[in-house]
């Protein structure tokens, strides 16, 4: 059976704007988005939204769960309270269990170690190299990333962090996958149909 569950993480001051094409899409096919909290009280969004968290991070278990999806947040580079999260998306790849981070969530990624010996993006290579890991051979200047189970991209890229994710989960495919990218990147509107189609 196919698990159709996706994990979304919240905390204060995530970057909700980041992943909106992404869980949107996911639930138009057929995926039901889980938030994940540090604890399940209320956090606030850059955005100023209040989010109330489905499960905490404790109850979180990577054999549950498609996907664990990161995102940006001022509280990645402001001490280790999201190292919890880092380490969550540690243990979803060991499982073999995707997990796709965007913006700040690379340099937790990278902190942890997660970056080291995989192809990845995020906002700029400065900015990982300031973490002090050691993956800056793999770091790739493309608007998104995949290396096997891990996706990354950077702050500007929530259209292709979001093709990324569809791709690995089979959400579309080819052409599709083609056509809607084109369509939310480049308002291509002659895209629309071969979604449709």
């Amino acid at each position: 059976m196919t698990r159709k569950i996706v994990h979304l993480a919240v905390y204060d001051s995530y970057a909700d704007w980041e992943t909106g094409h992404t869980t949107a899409y996911l639930a138009r096919n057929g995926f039901t988005v889980r938030t994940v909290g540090p604890t399940t009280d209320p956090v606030t969004t850059l955005g100023g939204l209040r989010v109330q968290p489905d499960l905490a991070l404790a109850d979180v278990r990577p054999e549950d769960s498609a996907l664990l999806i990161l995102t940006g947040a001022d509280l990645w580079d402001g001490g280790d309270e999201l190292a919890p999260f880092a380490r969550t998306a540690r243990t979803f790849l060991d499982a073999g269990v995707p997990v796709a981070a965007i913006c700040g969530a690379t340099a937790g990624l990278a902190r942890e170690g997660l970056l080291d010996d995989r192809a990845h993006t995020s906002a700029v290579s400065f900015c990982l190299a300031a973490t002090g890991y050691a993956g800056g051979a793999r770091y790739v200047e493309a608007d998104a990333v995949t290396d096997g189970d891990l996706i990354t991209a950077g702050p500007t890229e929530p259209v292709a962090f979001a093709r990324e994710v569809f791709a690995r989960l089979g959400v579309y495919e080819g052409k599709k996958l083609d056509a809607w990218y084109r369509l939310f990147h480049d308002s291509d509107a002659s895209a629309y149909e071969v979604l449709e189609g």
